[in-house]
């Protein structure tokens, strides 16, 4: 297999590899990493359904990943899903159900990243509401519709060194809200929803990864002033430097993209199934300075099924 890295672009990964046939299931195609994704794979021939809370917006932003697909053989739909309403959640996914046509992947890739306080419709904390439990919710009622062979990605980041889940608190009730600490819960979340759906699951031949796309410039930064992000990348540039790694550099949006379809369609599932992926490999456990790699407390199986159960309480369904 060829090897890829950091700077490795959607299109390098994704060269060469047919994807006709293949229904993929993308959330988040209003703006910047969902966008390319879904490019990337309808320009291969794939059917890729976009998720997305404004479908205007979206229609609009995806006239490129509409071209692609029609010049490839593929297709593009839209869907609508606002994470932070699960009313909307099982609304999507009772449309995709109906609908009935299976997926090969999904990637969950939508997600907010360091907003003042708020709650989503149902009272969570944004983050933990939009990042996890929308997902957890969409995912689980439409497991189903994945084929055997199929993939579920979650796009988590390297903010999940920021903090563990807190299971006794999820929603900052009890404690002081910390923008950070919140996206840090959130991305944990996505890395153990990963480790728990995919042992669920891998004897049907389903299996699930999480990756870090990298930093970009999207509009996941919209909540980040100048002085937020210079602080922040100080703080990275500090420990990287601890850790004897380079200094932070950010990707374009297609270098971003990569690793999700390269965890999706090209990476064997035994190699990434349950596991953390970055610039397209498995990362390595970090336990040092360094904001590379995965915490160990992201892949603990027994947090992972810990927050499964946290998080079907939270939400009034089991799955």
């Amino acid at each position: 297999m060829t090897a890829f890295g950091a700077t490795s672009t959607t299109d390098e990964v994704l060269a060469g590899v047919p994807l006709h046939g293949k229904r993929i299931l993308v959330t988040g195609t209003s703006s910047g990493l969902g966008v390319e994704t879904a490019r990337a794979l309808a320009a291969r021939g794939a059917k890729v359904v976009g998720a997305a809370r404004n479908l205007p917006k979206a229609a609009t932003v995806t006239a490129g990943v509409r071209a692609a697909a029609e010049a490839a053989g593929g297709s593009f739909s839209l869907v609508e899903l606002d994470l932070a309403s699960l009313a909307s959640v099982r609304a999507c996914s009772d449309h995709l159900l109906a609908d009935g046509r299976p997926f090969d992947i999904v990637i969950a890739n939508a997600g907010v990243m360091a907003p003042p306080f708020s709650r989503t419709a149902d009272g969570f904390e944004t983050q933990f509401g939009t990042n996890h439990l929308g997902h957890f919710v969409l995912v689980n009622r439409i497991a189903a519709l994945l084929r055997q062979g199929g993939r579920l990605v979650n796009l988590s980041s390297s903010g999940h060194h920021f903090a563990d889940v807190d299971l006794d608190d999820p929603n900052f009730e009890h404690s002081d809200y910390d923008p950070w600490v919140g996206y840090g819960r959130s991305k944990t979340a996505n890395v153990l929803f990963a480790v728990e759906f995919d042992r669920r699951h891998r004897e049907q031949g389903v299996r699930a990864a999480a990756v870090h796309p990298g930093s970009i410039r999207t509009e996941l930064t919209r909540h980040m002033s100048q002085t937020d992000e210079e602080a922040l990348i100080a703080t990275i540039n500090t420990a990287n430097s601890a850790a004897g790694l380079p200094p932070f550099k950010y990707k374009s949006v297609r270098q971003g993209a990569a690793t999700s379809p390269w965890a999706a369609a090209i990476a064997e599932g035994e190699e990434i199934g349950g596991r953390y992926c970055e610039d397209c490999h498995v990362a390595a456990l970090q336990e040092g300075e360094g904001i590379d790699g995965v915490r160990p407390y992201a892949l603990n199986p027994e947090r992972a099924a810990a927050l499964w159960v946290k998080s079907e309480a939270l939400v009034g369904e089991k799955f």
